[in-house]
């Protein structure tokens, strides 16, 4: 399973859109350069406030652009960045992947996926039904949240939009993603 880049996004404040970059430098064990939620201890505001000796699962926020289609198709305004992913990718199904899978992304870089982002009243906030339209559930009634996936920078390296990207599955058994 293989795919692309489609654009990367960094941002040195916590502002819930990020700018789309030419290019990103991620940092092994610290996240995407620059970008606020870098760090070797969590980042987030929330969950720092919480505990800010917790180690950063979040550094690098990774969504798929068939995603961002599926939520263009519902009327909702969504590009590359908007809802504060670090990395749009294409081509591969991000939320089927189990935990501890590793994304080599271009020439250097690799992310190793270590859960799932689960959409907050800041999405709400951005769009009104944005919130919700990123939520589903499965027959048996488990929640489905399809705001992306979170993971850490095991190997440093630039990238940039239509750089390719190599899906390592972790040994079986297989871990499905969880909430970080």
């Amino acid at each position: 399973m293989n795919g692309s880049v489609v654009a990367v996004a960094a941002s040195p404040t916590h502002s819930f859109t990020k700018p789309v970059q030419t290019s990103i430098r991620l940092i092994a064990g610290l996240g995407v350069e620059g970008d606020a939620h870098a760090g070797p201890t969590v980042m987030h505001r929330h969950a720092r406030a919480k505990n800010p000796e917790k180690p950063n699962l979040r550094q690098v926020h990774l969504i798929a652009q068939e995603t961002l289609k599926e939520l263009g198709a519902q009327g909702f305004e969504v590009y590359p960045g908007a809802i504060g992913e670090n990395i749009t990718t294409q081509g591969i199904a991000l939320l089927d992947l189990p935990a501890g899978t590793r994304l080599r992304i271009g020439d250097e870089a690799v992310v190793e996926i270590t859960g799932l982002r689960s959409p907050c009243k800041l999405i709400e906030g951005f769009q009104e039904g944005l919130m919700y339209a990123l939520l589903d559930k499965t027959p048996d009634g488990r929640v489905i949240r399809k705001a992306g996936v979170m993971g850490i920078v095991i190997e440093g390296g630039v990238i940039r939009a239509g750089d390719g990207i190599a899906v390592e599955l972790p040994p079986a058994p297989h871990r499905r993603l969880e909430v970080v």
